[in-house]
């Protein structure tokens, strides 16, 4: 079996991989206009201490995969967005291969993931597309780099931001919370579910669903956690 992407830099350590992934989530998160990302926000995301952080991104700065700007933040250099989409390609596939052949419910696949991930070689990663179904997204909507670690476009928006009584499907969900996902999950809320917005309260207020034939109302936070597009069928 022949893996026809590009393989993985040894270079690079696990933590290395994981802290460029983690970054570039965080700056993907903010929205197109984001350019810098806090040591502070990434230390939450990561669960390490601030000293720790620092000692990473000093690593990755000198390893030409980061720019540090002292009270701006980090971002990534191109070599850096490469090495993070391509971490993010092997978690994605592997939270696919665990719900599409294992049988886990998306809530219960990103941490074991992150674990799975870090060691996943060329071989095992091409062979788990397959068993998979050669996925072009994971469980949560989101895409999947390439093998060689590019994004297709992704053209979407907040539900938050919606139009009102449009066809709409949902595209994907961006937070990894199991107890928010399950909620979503009860509620009929995931990707490739059409929907329409019928009304969306003053002041961050509720938001009215049609799920189907049925009706739903969230709060206006989850629905800055779900991002949907026009349906075109």
């Amino acid at each position: 079996m022949e893996n026809s992407g590009k393989t993985r830099n040894d270079d690079l350590s696990d933590t290395m991989r994981t802290y460029l992934a983690a970054i570039y989530r965080l700056d993907d998160r903010e929205g197109e206009d984001s350019i810098y990302v806090s040591t502070s926000a990434l230390a939450d995301v990561l669960d390490v201490s601030a000293p720790a952080v620092n000692r990473m991104v000093t690593k990755l700065r000198e390893a030409g995969y980061l720019v540090h700007e002292p009270y701006q933040g980090i971002h990534l250099t191109e070599s850096g967005v490469r090495e993070a989409l391509l971490q993010l390609r092997r978690h994605r596939l592997v939270e696919a291969f665990l719900v599409n052949v294992m049988g886990f419910g998306w809530h219960e696949v990103h941490e074991e993931a992150s674990r799975m991930s870090q060691r996943l070689s060329d071989v095992m990663e091409q062979r788990m597309a397959e068993m998979a179904g050669n996925p072009t997204t994971c469980p949560h909507g989101e895409p999947i780099p390439d093998v060689d670690g590019h994004l297709p476009p992704i053209d979407d928006l907040l539900l938050s931001d919606a139009p009102l009584k449009t066809l709409l499907v949902l595209s994907r969900v961006r937070t990894r919370e199991r107890d928010r996902l399950e909620y979503l999950e009860a509620l009929g809320l995931v990707p490739g579910t059409t929907l329409e917005v019928l009304n969306m309260a003053p002041f961050h207020g509720p938001i009215q669903l049609r799920v189907g034939n049925e009706y739903r109302i969230i709060g206006h936070n989850l629905a800055l956690m779900i991002r949907v597009k026009r349906d075109e069928a």
